[in-house]
């Protein structure tokens, strides 16, 4: 339940901020929740950030079970991991 709580006040304070300056998921993207799951499934503990990007992906970042800052991409429209490595 506390996911779910989580998951909902992360996506709504996503639409909530910076609207007119994000960019937007197309409309044959996988939802930002779906997102949100890929990246748990990728071994993602805390998500800091995830955001729809220009180029079709859900770019983020966040700590893994090491306790490190790592980056991710995920392919806006098949939910493929595509990038997950350390943050610089």
């Amino acid at each position: 339940m506390r996911t779910c709580n989580l998951i909902a006040l992360l996506a709504g304070s996503l639409l909530l901020t910076g609207n007119a300056l994000a960019d937007r998921p197309g409309s044959d993207w996988i939802s930002i929740e779906d997102a949100l799951s890929k990246a748990r499934a990728a071994g993602y503990t805390e998500l800091h950030k995830i955001e729809a990007d220009n180029d079709g992906y859900w770019e983020g970042e966040g700590l893994k079970q090491d306790g490190r800052l790592y980056e991710f991409r995920i392919d806006g429209k098949s939910g493929q991991v595509l990038r997950d490595q350390l943050e610089d």
